[in-house]
């Protein structure tokens, strides 16, 4: 089916919304890959044979390949039709699972991050371009909500639910239970996304030149700092619980979960409360994000203050989501697939920024220091934004 088979009232054939279905089923699956680590890290360290600081660069290893990845997938794919892309990127992922179920030693666990890295940060450069052309403008949203629910349940269960079936089947039982669905997700892709040529290369010259931009440059930077100082503690958030909190598996699931449910109330809150005026928000999410965490160093001892607080984070961190992207959508809104190539990337970045961090803090000193190395990116992030006057292109600067 082409690009174009639309129906003039804007419905689309169910071929396509069933693509649009699959992506989201993508995003739910490389989002619960990338960050199972997180609910799983003391015992695939035991199993492994490694420090928790060690295994958190699981999360680390996959952001820094997502960056590359994002980076060059249209030059590195070339002319090659965009469904036969997804569909191998897809490939990739289960190949990563299956690797990490099977790892006997940290090495090949690296390895398998690495993949699942490249099939992070291609699936992401391409999916938005991809949903523009599987459904007719009008129904573009739609879509990008549906597909990013995918996201949201991952965020809100993969964590809870791992750390709940890990104490039941093991942490290798956890990634086994995932091929399936990845294996159903690759069939599906085949099945209902349609032929998808090649549009013309990304041109890295382009890339350049939109990073040059001196508004663009500093949203970025505090952008990999916002994101940063949420890795530096998500990515060591079981020891913390572990640790301070003393929370036992289902006082530790249900943690988790409280966590993620957040992430439903900040997606429903971020687009109701950003309006036109986004730049005086740019900090809200490292300074309320900051003041949790260093929150949570102080009052850690209590499950219930822990799970408040909590609750706050993961809202706020999906919120940062939706307000860094509607800056960028307005602030380079005449290279809009470059701009997003390039904070994919930054994304990616300060993910592996706050895994390899908070590791290092982690092994050399303590949890509560990992948590004030946290808190001390987000200040800074704090500090670069200011007003947001200057993260703001030419024209907008009253906004």
């Amino acid at each position: 089916m082409s690009d174009a088979s639309l129906s003039q009232s804007g419905s689309l054939p169910q071929a396509e919304w069933g693509a649009v279905m699959s992506m989201a089923l993508c995003v739910a699956m490389l989002i619960a890959s990338e960050f199972m680590p997180v609910s799983l890290l003391t015992p695939m360290a035991t199993g492994l044979g490694a420090s928790e600081g060690q295994t958190g660069q699981a999360i680390s290893i996959s952001g820094l390949f997502a960056v590359g990845a994002s980076l060059l997938i249209t030059t590195a794919a070339g002319r090659l039709n965009r469904k036969s892309v997804l569909v191998g990127l897809t490939g990739l992922m289960l190949l990563s699972l299956v690797m990490v179920a099977m790892a006997q030693g940290f090495v090949v666990l690296m390895i398998a991050r690495a993949i699942l890295g490249i099939c992070i940060g291609g699936f992401w450069a391409l999916a938005t371009a991809v949903i523009m052309r599987l459904v007719p403008e009008g129904a573009v949203p739609r879509a990008l909500s549906l597909m990013y629910g995918g996201q949201a349940i991952a965020a809100a269960f993969a964590a809870p639910l791992g750390s709940y079936l890990g104490d039941i089947i093991g942490w290798r039982g956890v990634f086994w239970a995932l091929t399936p669905i990845v294996a159903i997700n690759l069939i599906w892709h085949m099945i209902a996304l349609p032929s998808l040529p090649a549009r013309g290369r990304q041109n890295l010259g382009t890339l350049i030149a939109v990073i040059r931009r001196r508004h663009f440059a500093r949203g970025i930077v505090a952008a990999m700092l916002s994101w940063g100082g949420a890795f530096t503690m998500f990515t060591y958030l079981r020891p913390y619980l572990e640790q301070v909190t003393r929370a036992d598996i289902p006082t530790l699931s249900i943690l988790l979960l409280v966590l993620g449910c957040a992430g439903f109330v900040g997606t429903w809150a971020s687009g109701r409360f950003i309006g036109d005026h986004v730049a005086p928000k740019l900090k809200l999410p490292a300074l309320t994000m900051g003041t949790v965490t260093l929150g949570l160093v102080f009052t850690g001892a209590s499950p219930t203050v822990t799970g408040s607080l909590l609750f706050i984070w993961g809202a706020m961190n999906t919120v940062m989501s939706v307000i860094f992207m509607t800056w960028m959508s307005r602030n380079v809104d005449d290279a809009p697939e470059e701009g997003g190539s390039l904070m994919v990337a930054a994304i990616q970045a300060s993910i592996l920024l706050g895994a390899v961090l908070g590791g290092v803090l982690l092994d050399g000193w303590s949890i509560t220091v990992t948590f004030a190395g946290s808190v001390i990116l987000s200040a800074t992030a704090v500090v670069l934004i200011g007003n947001g006057q200057r993260m703001l292109k030419p024209g907008l600067e009253k906004q």
